[in-house]
């Protein structure tokens, strides 16, 4: 075995990119060694110029696979939380109410809510039945604090695996519109109007069917720009906001890196319309 049998270059074609994309990324080689001249001898090469000009694409492709492969992974990481985020929500708040109506039964002071529940997990217990009660509220805060301990994980998260999205909706509304989309590369193929109405299938399905009007925005009606608008700006608003998450999607997804220009521009867009005083 020769030197140039350990290149990445070793059996693969002239202009054979995936070939090359798979040696970079799986190759292995004992000891450094003048890969260019080996290369140039071989016959992969016609001159330095030309390996590294075949190294910086194959290098460049196996890198843009590497990233894309990592990105789906975490993005998928992203949606199950958010989704477990929410039934925790959904669960503790059903539970609190079952607390709050058993314990009207129980204490003149019976509050409610989940807080209400994690302060009567607190309490001694004085009956098998107040046993039983306060374990019950104790489940309520065990799924409050997951809860709290899943948002905390969406709001590290969510900046590392889309941080334009993450900027421009903040962590939360950027994994909820992922989860909505099914995953970063689904949402970056959307357009802005599909963005827009993602979490508002049911009332677009109504519409479709002649049974009501368009819904102007889905899930983005959390951000501040469209639940702070007055109503005569809001799908205005909302059109600009799920254009400017839809591009900022297609930045994370396709190449990761962090724009602040598009938080300047959504800005200035919203900027505009306030300026206007209508929802042209």
């Amino acid at each position: 075995m020769t030197e140039a049998d350990d290149g990445w270059f070793a059996g693969v074609e002239a202009g054979d990119d995936e070939a090359g994309t798979a040696a970079i990324r799986e190759g292995r080689a004992e000891a450094p060694a003048d890969w260019p001249r080996l290369a140039v001898e071989a016959g992969f090469a016609d001159d330095e110029a030309d390996y590294y000009a075949a190294l910086r694409e194959a290098t460049l492709r196996a890198t843009r696979e590497a990233v894309a492969e990592r990105e789906r992974a975490d993005d998928r990481q992203l949606v199950h939380a958010i989704r477990s985020m929410d039934d925790c929500e959904t669960e503790a708040n059903e539970l609190a109410e079952r607390v709050a109506e058993w314990a009207g039964t129980r204490y003149p002071d019976a509050g409610t809510g989940v807080e209400y529940a994690r302060e009567l997990a607190t309490r001694e217990p004085e009956t098998p039945v107040d046993r039983q009660l306060v374990s019950l509220a104790e489940r309520v805060a065990d799924l409050a604090d997951e809860r709290d301990a899943l948002r905390a994980f969406v709001e590290r998260q969510a900046p590392e695996v889309a941080p334009n999205l993450a900027a421009l909706a903040g962590p939360v509304l950027a994994a909820r519109l992922v989860a909505l989309a099914g995953d970063l590369e689904s949402l970056a193929k959307m357009p802005g109007g599909t963005v827009q109405v993602l979490g508002a299938e049911d009332a677009l399905f109504a519409h479709l069917r002649g049974h009501a009007t368009s819904p102007k925005h889905g899930v983005i009606y959390t951000h501040e720009y469209v639940r702070g608008a007055p109503p005569d700006q809001r799908g205005a608003v909302a059109r600009t906001l799920s254009g400017k998450l839809a591009i900022a999607a297609r930045v994370d997804h396709y190449s990761g890196e962090r724009k602040p220009e598009l938080d300047e521009e959504l800005d200035r867009r919203i900027d505009g319309i306030r300026d206007r005083g209508d929802g042209g």
